[in-house]
C-alpha cells in the first residue's frame, strides 16, 4: 500500500526543549492513525511540522513524493494537506454554505467589468461552487444549517463545518488536533461517522486525541509519543493495552475500557463499534 507521507529523522527543538526528537514513520493512504500521549509529549509539534508552519532543525517531510522542507504553510495546503485546530477557524458571521464555499482554491474573484459586460462568466462559476458546496454539506449531514450562520451551530457542528472546509479545498490528508474535545455525544458520533466515511473514499486521516474510547473506535492505527519521542506503533487494541502506555498517559480510565466495564461510557449511547 502506498506510504501518502513519510517523516524521517524529524526533530525540532524550542532553547533546551527538544519538542520532537529523531521522529520517522509513514502513513498508508486511506488509513485512520492515531496520535497520543501526554501533554508535551510533541504531537501538535508535529502536526505544525508537517503543516509548514515550523520548520525542522533537521529530516525530512514528505507527502505524496514531494519534499516539503522550506515549503509555505499555504503552499503546503494547496498540494492536498489541510488542518483542522483546536480553536475552530471559521467566519462565523457567514453562512454555513458561505463558509464553505470561500474554502474552494483558484477562485478567480469578481470583476467589475465582468460583471458589467459579460455577467454569465460571474454566475455560472459561482452556482457551481454553491452546487459542490452543498453536495458536501449533505455527505456531512449539515445540509439544512447552510443558510444558519456559523455562530448559531454547537461546537460539533462548528467542527464538521470546518472538515467540511477541508473538502472544498481538497485536502488528501487531513491533520485533526482534537476532533472531538468539547463535542455532545450524539454529534461524536457523527462526527466520527463522517471521519470512517472519508478514509473509505480514500483519504488519509491523522488524529490527535486524548479520549481514549475515540481512538479504540476509530483509528486502525495508533503512535505514541512521549518528549518527543514515538515510543511504540501498533493496532490500537495492542498500544492502548501496553503497560508502560497506560502508565505514562493512559491510567485506570483504560483498564475498565479493557475489561469491558462501559456502563457509563457515551459509546453505549449509540456508536457503533468498530469491526474486529
Amino acid at each position: 500500500m502506498k506510504f501518502i507521507l513519510e517523516l524521517n529523522q524529524v526533530s525540532k527543538q524550542f532553547g533546551g526543549i527538544k519538542a520532537v526528537r529523531d521522529l520517522s514513520v509513514e502513513f498508508k493512504q486511506g488509513k485512520i492513525t492515531a496520535l497520543i500521549g501526554p501533554n508535551g509529549a510533541g504531537k501538535t509539534t508535529a502536526f505544525n511540522l508537517i503543516g509548514g508552519l515550523l520548520r525542522p532543525d533537521s529530516g525530512s517531510v514528505t507527502f505524496n513524493g514531494t519534499r516539503l522542507l522550506g515549503k509555505k504553510p499555504w503552499h503546503i495546503a494547496s498540494l492536498g494537506i489541510g488542518r483542522l485546530f483546536q480553536d475552530i477557524r471559521l467566519f462565523r458571521k457567514m453562512t454555513v454554505l458561505e463558509n464553505v464555499m470561500t474554502a474552494f482554491q483558484h477562485q478567480e474573484g469578481e470583476s467589475l467589468w465582468r460583471v458589467m459586460l459579460a455577467p454569465w462568466t460571474e454566475f455560472k462559476p459561482e452556482a457551481k461552487r454553491k452546487d459542490q458546496a452543498m453536495s458536501l454539506l449533505e455527505k456531512v449531514g449539515l445540509a439544512e444549517k447552510a443558510e444558519a450562520l456559523t455562530e448559531n451551530l454547537s461546537y460539533g457542528q462548528q467542527k464538521l463545518v470546518a472538515i467540511t472546509r477541508l473538502l472544498a479545498a481538497d485536502a488528501k490528508l487531513l491533520l485533526l488536533d482534537e476532533p472531538t474535545a468539547g463535542v455532545n455525544p450524539v454529534m461524536i458520533c457523527q462526527l466520527l461517522a463522517t471521519i470512517k466515511q472519508l478514509a473509505a473514499e480514500g483519504r488519509t486521516i491523522i488524529f490527535v486525541e486524548h479520549n481514549m474510547e475515540v481512538v479504540r473506535e476509530l483509528a486502525e492505527w495508533v503512535i505514541f509519543m512521549s518528549a518527543g519521542r514515538m515510543m511504540t506503533v501498533g493496532k490500537p487494541h495492542d498500544v492502548l493495552a501496553d503497560p508502560n502506555v497506560r502508565a505514562a498517559y493512559i491510567g485506570r480510565r483504560y483498564d475498565d475500557l479493557h475489561e469491558g466495564q462501559k456502563s457509563n461510557s457515551w459509546i453505549k449511547s449509540g456508536m457503533p463499534h468498530a469491526e474486529t
